[in-house]
C-alpha cells in the first residue's frame, strides 16, 4: 500500500538522520516502527530482520560510508539528445 505521511520538520530530521546513520531507507524505518508498535512481529525472531540486517549482522556486508548523497550529473548531453537516445542506438547487437 502507498501512502503520503506528513511529518513534523523535527520528526522529518530525526528520520532522515536516522537513515544516514544506519545505512537503511526512512521507508524501512517507518514499516519496522510501525511493525513494532502494531505488534506485527516478535523482535527477537530472526526472520523478523531484513536481508540487509542479517548481512550487517553477519559481517558480510558493511554499511556504506556516505549512506546517502546529493550529486549532480557529470556528463552533459548535446542539446536536444536525452538520456534514451544514447540507449538506442544502431551499434548494439
Amino acid at each position: 500500500m502507498a501512502m503520503n505521511l506528513r511529518l513534523p520538520d523535527e520528526t522529518a530530521a530525526a528520520l532522515q538522520a536516522e537513515a544516514e546513520r544506519t545505512g537503511q531507507s526512512q521507508q524501512e524505518i517507518v514499516r519496522d516502527a510501525l511493525g513494532r508498535r502494531l505488534h506485527l512481529y516478535d523482535e527477537s525472531v530472526e526472520t523478523q530482520l531484513t536481508e540487509r540486517q542479517r548481512a550487517w549482522s553477519a559481517r558480510t556486508v558493511q554499511p556504506a560510508r556516505v549512506p546517502y548523497r546529493k550529486v549532480r550529473p557529470r556528463i552533459r548531453l548535446p542539446k536536444g539528445t536525452t538520456s534514451i537516445d544514447l540507449l538506442d542506438r544502431d551499434d548494439r547487437f
